[in-house]
């Protein structure tokens, strides 16, 4: 009976210990977003994608974002894509091109522009939307994040996320349900954008299933801003370069 007992208690602490564990590790999680992407904010982005051979194609975006899971996207350049637009609402996406007129049902595993960077990691809603933080390690430099996808229609099943001891994020590895590595995405070029944002200017990714290929995405400028949901509905998609000041 006191074996019994003693295996019930042990039983409660452990499950008690991880909750407070896991706690914690999303509101470490929570912060780092927070210092990632503002609430509601607009930005400017180039994305460039790069071949083995060296030739590069590069994407100029206009992005908007509002709350943790809503964000619309227009590009400006080149010639070819200038007009379309994307819209995420939470798992859910849209591509609109102007002669269509109609927008189409995209996923988070297609790419809008060719390159390594997939739908998900060009139009990312807050990670722990997506996700629940498993582990938590420290090292000299700051924090290592194991998570572990709320539902099985996101991009990534698994991350593995470097945090610095000022909770800015450094690197993320994607990983599939088998545990297989499927991109590598690195943060690099702190900066302050004012507004009290302050964060990576570069975002880099490669693939060991696309050998040789790189994309980046260079921020040059990121800024507070609120939108009315309207901004984030299929019928304003035709109109977000009206929120060009």
């Amino acid at each position: 009976m006191q074996n019994r007992f003693k295996i019930i208690t042990i039983t409660w602490l452990f499950f008690a210990v991880s909750s407070v564990f896991a706690q914690n590790g999303n509101e470490l999680l929570k912060r780092i977003d927070e210092k990632l992407m503002p609430e509601s904010y607009e930005a400017y982005r180039k994305l460039i994608n790069i071949e083995p051979n060296g030739r590069q194609k590069e994407f100029i975006v206009y992005t908007v974002k509002k709350g943790k899971d809503k964000m619309a996207m227009l590009f400006l350049s080149p010639a070819s894509e200038k007009g379309r637009t994307t819209l995420r609402l939470g798992e859910n996406m849209w591509l609109y091109i102007p002669n269509v007129g109609k927008p189409i049902r995209i996923t988070s595993l297609q790419s809008v522009t060719g390159g390594v960077f997939n739908n998900a990691d060009i139009m990312q809603v807050d990670y722990n939307v997506e996700y629940d933080v498993d582990q938590v390690d420290t090292d000299p430099d700051g924090y290592i994040l194991n998570l572990k996808a709320k539902i099985n229609t996101v991009a990534y099943d698994r991350l593995k996320m470097w945090a610095t001891k000022d909770e800015i994020l450094v690197k993320i590895e994607c990983y599939s349900a088998s545990g297989m590595l499927i991109k590598t995405l690195e943060f690099k070029e702190t900066r302050d954008f004012g507004g009290g944002i302050v964060r990576p200017s570069v975002i880099e990714t490669h693939s060991p299933l696309y050998k040789d290929y790189r994309s980046v995405m260079i921020f040059s400028q990121v800024k507070p801003r609120t939108f009315p949901d309207e901004v984030f509905t299929m019928n304003y998609m035709s109109r977000i370069e009206s929120l060009r000041k």
